[in-house]
């Protein structure tokens, strides 16, 4: 079992997604996170094995090297492509109860703002984690927020802006959620922010990277 799951893990980190994939070079050839995953299921590897010690261990590397800046964007969306394929295979039995995540992040790039990629690639990487991800997208009002959280009660909510003049639509979003969800967890992040804003506004915590943001959830289930 360790065996498969080793090879999984490592190509998720290394981004190769299938056999028929050309990356990475040195994998040219091999089975890859699609191929494994369907192997693992068809030898009686439980589902919640292949999640915690295939994807979320190769995910929580790839977070790590990237908060090191062992790697870049392009190598951890390409990871990210590879986790996509091999999740494809487990969420019948996510729907099903078989597999629980660690719990349910709410994440959206805030009202008046309508860069991504930070928002993303912190939502692949607390995918990657274990956690259930709803994206609510960009440009995000609070009512939006509201009425996620409200489907998905006991969530934890992520706050995402890139300029200095959409960062403070997060103080309304923060208010709005904390006055109707008090008990309701929120993160905030992105280029201009600092802790000092995240206390001044009222959320919980501030993440300087998506792998910071992962440890901040690792904290709130233990």
């Amino acid at each position: 079992m360790n065996e498969i799951l080793n090879e999984l893990a490592k190509c998720i980190e290394n981004g190769k997604i299938n056999f028929a994939s050309s990356y990475p070079p040195q994998m040219k050839g091999q089975d890859g996170a699609d191929e494994l995953t369907k192997k693992a299921l068809n030898l009686g590897i439980s589902p919640t094995d292949i999640l915690y010690e295939g994807l979320v261990k190769a995910m929580n590397n790839v977070g790590q090297k990237y908060s090191e800046g062992l790697l870049f964007v392009p190598q951890m969306l390409i990871s990210a492509k590879a986790m996509t394929t091999a999740m494809e295979h487990l969420k019948p039995f996510f729907s099903s109860g078989d597999v629980k995540r660690m719990g349910t992040f709410i994440i959206g790039t805030v009202e008046g703002d309508l860069h991504d990629i930070g928002k993303n690639l912190v939502a692949i990487i607390v995918e990657g984690s274990g956690w259930e991800v709803i994206d609510l997208g960009v440009d995000v009002k609070h009512e939006k927020f509201m009425e996620a959280i409200e489907l998905h009660p006991n969530c934890v909510v992520g706050l995402s802006a890139l300029l200095s003049t959409t960062m403070i639509n997060m103080e309304k979003i923060v208010t709005e959620i904390k006055k109707k969800y008090p008990k309701t967890r929120i993160l905030v992040g992105g280029a201009p922010l600092t802790a000092e804003f995240c206390n001044q506004i009222g959320a919980d915590h501030y993440s300087k990277d998506p792998q910071n943001a992962v440890e901040f959830l690792k904290q709130i289930v233990a």
